[in-house]
């Protein structure tokens, strides 16, 4: 496929929206509930999910059955319900969306913002390599429970207060969350960590990344600026739990007839600015060489090697 192609773009999204509809059904905290792993990575379950993908766009959120097993999702999803955020600083802390004004107290112009998740990437000079997401300590999101004398976690708004789902929440449990540093093996070896901040985004730009380079032969910092997109489909982690069913969002650099094929496919595309897409960085040791690459996109990641 044309990694700048419609087919690559319908393929990947329709695949993503199988994924997260599973992550919405079955992901927990595995010390609480029992989450059919093995299941859900075998061939057998990928070869049963491929089939679902048509050549339009799905507009449902369909969780699979591991095992025969039924899937539950939120009676909030079900129901279709929708929320319009009270308190100041709800959902996801990100980096503003380009276009926002100083009439936002919390973002600039630039798309930048006073707080956010970060992701570093590190190689030393022996090998060892570190992909880690630091996050969790946004106080416009956590605010002080005068009740309490304290701040909830960031990542407690991810539980759900229904009873019975994988992610319900109970005294000691962990939250899904978002946050995925990654890493590639090769040969056993560690290879490659990469990753990125952007909530429900990481998972998507991380993929998208990560076979633009496997099998488009990209380089790091090709695969970086290449324009890219994300799925709001499914529910947003974050409160107030939003979806878009059938939404894509693509960056203003995309070829308009790609745009207009995917559109024809069934997707509503919404498209954004020309750099707005992703915030990966990436390192890799190859042929006795230390390599690494960062985003310019809101001139906010850099990469350095000494």
């Amino acid at each position: 496929m044309d990694p700048l192609g419609p087919d690559f773009v319908h393929t990947v999204v329709e695949c993503m929206k199988l994924s997260y509809a599973d992550r919405e059904a079955w992901y927990g905290d595995p010390d609480f509930v029992e989450v059919p792993v093995h299941d859900l990575l075998s061939k057998s379950y990928a070869d049963e999910r491929r089939a679902l993908i048509g050549e339009t766009a799905s507009l449902e959120l369909r969780p699979g059955t591991p095992s025969g097993h039924a899937p539950k999702l939120a009676d909030f999803i079900l129901e279709g319900r929708t929320v319009t955020p009270m308190v100041a600083g709800a959902g996801e802390p990100t980096v503003a969306r380009y276009g926002s004004t100083d009439d936002d107290p919390g973002t600039r112009p630039d798309g930048s913002t006073r707080g956010d998740t970060c992701h570093i990437d590190i190689i030393d000079r022996w090998g060892n390599m570190v992909s880690a997401t630091p996050s969790g300590g946004w106080l416009q999101s956590s605010p002080l429970i005068p009740e309490l004398g304290f701040a909830l976690g960031s990542r407690a708004q991810m539980f759900w207060l229904e009873e019975g789902l994988p992610a319900s929440l109970a005294p000691g449990k962990r939250p899904r969350t978002t946050l995925t540093p990654s890493f590639v093996l090769r040969g056993g070896e560690a290879w490659m960590p990469f990753g990125t901040p952007g909530g429900d985004q990481q998972d998507q730009w991380q993929l998208i990344m990560l076979l633009r380079h496997l099998h488009h032969g990209l380089n790091l910092q090709e695969v970086i600026d290449i324009p890219s997109f994300h799925s709001e489909h499914w529910p947003s982690s974050f409160y107030p739990r939003g979806s878009r069913p059938g939404v894509l969002v693509m960056e203003g650099r995309w070829d308009a007839r790609v745009v207009e094929e995917l559109r024809r496919r069934g997707h509503e595309v919404e498209v954004g600015l020309d750099w707005s897409e992703g915030r990966l960085t990436a390192a890799k040791k190859e042929d006795g060489l230390l390599k690494a690459a960062a985003n310019p996109r809101g001139m906010q990641g850099y990469a350095v090697g000494r």
